[in-house]
């Protein structure tokens, strides 16, 4: 999935368009709940080497929050990474161009539910 694709169904699916909160990293782009403005996604383009790779190639990347019993097994897949510059316990990273569309959009799901407003409890 490319950051135009990603961007169309983050705006269709949640009605969110792009935020880009960092003059010095102009491509960051954060997606965030328009009631309770928690961050749900963050697209980035990392070197790898920030990944825990030797190359320093530039890979095009997602930050997502995501259930704490699956990032393990995630983890273990190819085009997932622990956290980057986000808490490793509950969020992780996403390679763009290694992980299915299907996938993403699933993980962006859960994402967005997380993040999301408690409803009150009467």
């Amino acid at each position: 999935m490319d950051r135009d694709e990603l961007r169309k169904y983050i705006s269709d699916t949640y009605k969110v368009n792009a935020e880009h909160p960092w003059i010095q990293y102009p491509s960051y782009e954060v997606f965030r709940h328009t009631d309770n403005q928690k961050w749900f996604a963050l697209a980035m383009d990392v070197p790898k080497d920030k990944l825990g790779f030797r190359e320093t190639e530039i890979l095009q990347v997602l930050n997502l929050k995501c259930e704490p019993v699956l990032i393990g097994s995630l983890l273990s897949e190819l085009g997932f990474f622990p956290a980057y510059h986000m808490n490793k316990n509950s969020w992780i990273t996403v390679d763009l161009y290694k992980v299915s569309d299907d996938e993403i959009r699933k993980l962006t799901d859960m994402s967005f539910q997380m993040t999301a407003s408690r409803k009150k409890v009467r």
